[in-house]
């Protein structure tokens, strides 16, 4: 979720309390007070939609749970407009959120259903004559939504040009300095080596093996830039699965730091969106390089599993560990959580110092 997205959010669950605010003024102006039930009514209203809906936009789109919670908010305004007709204001914030919490075309499903509510509640649909103004209401919602809809995806053309001329611009500068100095770099590893005297030394024989094994290594993330120059997304996928792409990246950073790095993968398998297979592939890369750099461990342990609506990604090190809650010991993991969160993931981490580390990432891949 960009911020655009996560802002349009914010404003339609605004427009929620906020008619929910106003049914309860005009309640309170027109007679003494508004009845103790209805007072229950409507702060049940409000809390589960926040606890269910607020709390949970990872979960927005999918037909469950958010068919069953959109369906209770309903019920709970029928019941509200019955005890107290100054909530009918309420529709006007309700009715958005079918187009919040579920996909196209359940939303207009959902629409129409919050028209259905509002006659309900009104004692409409007793009246023969309401059958028009029924069919004119929904068809106004519906129409409403194919706009909104509409809107959506002129914005979403507009965000794909606008990522595409960044990635263009991207890719200049990863061509211009970092795909250069790897090539220099591989050329001052190579003009080295021929200037070293013979084999016969160890110790100029270790040298000779650190000095292939730099080479290879900025090879490597040669090919990665000039890939990501024509792509802009990890190489290693560009030609092997998710799980493949991870036993090459482990295999590589544990020669290059000697310490033992295992990848195992729980569940079936299964295609993922390019993002959250970047995502993860990243995330691992990530964690790899944490590791290297802080946790002078022993062994490293990466888990893939494939659950039925989410993928997970555990990294494990038996270092030394860190206080997560201490300043300044991000160690990187801000980055990583913005990555997760741009998916609709969260991060996890665990650590104590002495005790390793764990990150888990969670992503739903439904």
């Amino acid at each position: 979720m960009n911020v655009w997205e996560a802002r349009w959010l914010h404003a339609f669950h605004l427009l929620f309390y906020t008619c929910l605010a106003l049914g309860l003024i005009l309640s309170i102006g027109e007679r003494a007070g508004p009845a103790p039930v209805t007072l229950v009514v409507a702060a049940l209203m409000a809390g589960w939609h926040g606890f269910f809906v607020v709390r949970r936009p990872h979960l927005l789109g999918r037909l469950h749970p958010m068919a069953l919670h959109f369906a209770v908010l309903c019920a709970l305004y029928v019941a509200l407009v019955l005890t107290d007709r100054s909530f009918d204001v309420v529709i006007f914030g309700l009715m958005p959120q079918a187009y919040v919490m579920l996909r196209t075309p359940w939303s207009y499903a959902g629409a129409v259903a919050t028209i259905l509510c509002t006659f309900a509640a009104r004692g409409y649909l007793d009246d023969p004559g309401a059958l028009w103004r029924l069919a004119g209401s929904c068809g106004l919602v519906v129409a409403i939504g194919l706009f909104v809809t509409y809107v959506m995806r002129q914005s979403a053309h507009n965000r794909t040009v606008g990522v595409l001329e960044e990635r263009a611009r991207l890719a200049r500068e990863i061509h211009d300095t970092l795909a250069q100095g790897l090539s220099g770099i591989i050329t001052q590893l190579e003009a080295a080596e021929q200037a070293m005297p013979g084999q016969g030394d160890p110790d100029l024989t270790s040298v000779r093996r650190r000095i292939t094994l730099a080479k290879e290594l900025a090879r490597d993330n040669l090919r990665e830039a000039r890939r990501s120059v024509d792509a802009l997304r990890p190489g290693p996928l560009e030609e092997a699965r998710l799980e493949e792409a991870l036993a090459q990246v482990a295999q590589r950073w544990a020669q290059a730091c000697e310490v033992s790095a295992t990848v195992t993968v729980d569940g079936t398998p299964r295609p993922l969106a390019g993002e959250v297979s970047g995502t993860l592939l990243r995330a691992a890369q990530e964690g790899l390089s944490n590791v290297a750099k802080h946790a002078q461990a022993g062994r490293v342990a990466i888990t893939l599993t494939y659950m039925d609506d989410e993928v997970t990604l555990d990294v494990f090190d038996d270092g030394t560990g860190f206080d997560p809650r201490a300043r300044g010991s991000g160690y990187g993991l801000a980055a990583m959580g913005e990555r997760a969160r741009g998916v609709g993931g969260t991060l996890m981490v665990e650590s104590a110092p002495g005790e390793g580390t764990a990150l888990c990432l969670r992503i739903p891949s439904g």
